[in-house]
């Protein structure tokens, strides 16, 4: 997505620029995933905000309406900003970014891990764990999600390497084998 990088990644290293300067990098970031949430659970907000029928400043009202008391100042600013600019659409796509350059610049690994079902505490505790000791770092930022397809098991994601200990892997696996002997 070269075409949606450039126009994410001046938004997302700009913004996260302000954040350093006014000493509220780790407000932001929190902040940034908490309207990430919203946003995709949200297809009224993505589906208004993108609207070419509603104006930029019905746009700006809405949004300062509904982020005016639960995020800074700056990162308002940076709502209304994507909004004149008709980028507001983008909003996701410029906080997933966000989120990229700031565990970029703090050496944050990204762990995603996908489940058959949800996990336990102490099983999201054995899980870090155990990633921790495969990345070799205990900076690490680890996104959960549940996909019943697996049948059991899970499968974890570090950037291109990919464990999977889930029973659909085993039974696809276990069918690739069967296939080469016969």
């Amino acid at each position: 997505m070269p075409l949606l990088n450039s126009i994410t990644t001046p938004y997302a290293e700009a913004f996260l620029q302000v954040a350093d300067g006014r000493n509220e990098t780790d407000e932001i970031v929190d902040q940034a995933r908490q309207i990430l949430a919203l946003w995709q659970e949200s297809p009224e907000l993505r589906e208004a905000m993108a609207s070419p029928v509603l104006e930029v400043d019905s746009k700006k009202a809405v949004l300062q309406a509904l982020f005016a008391d639960q995020v800074t100042p700056s990162f308002l600013n940076l709502l209304k900003l994507l909004a004149d600019r008709q980028r507001i659409g983008f909003l996701d796509a410029v906080l997933e970014r966000l989120l990229e350059l700031y565990r970029e610049q703090r050496h944050i690994s990204l762990a995603q891990v996908t489940s058959a079902t949800a996990l336990s505490e102490e099983q999201q505790v054995q899980i870090a764990l155990k990633i921790q000791a495969v990345v070799g770092t205990d900076k690490l930022e680890i996104q959960h999600q549940v996909d019943p397809a697996l049948i059991g098991g899970f499968i974890v994601a570090i950037g291109s390497q990919v464990i999977d200990a889930s029973l659909s892997g085993q039974v696809r696996r276990l069918g690739l084998a069967l296939a080469k002997v016969t």
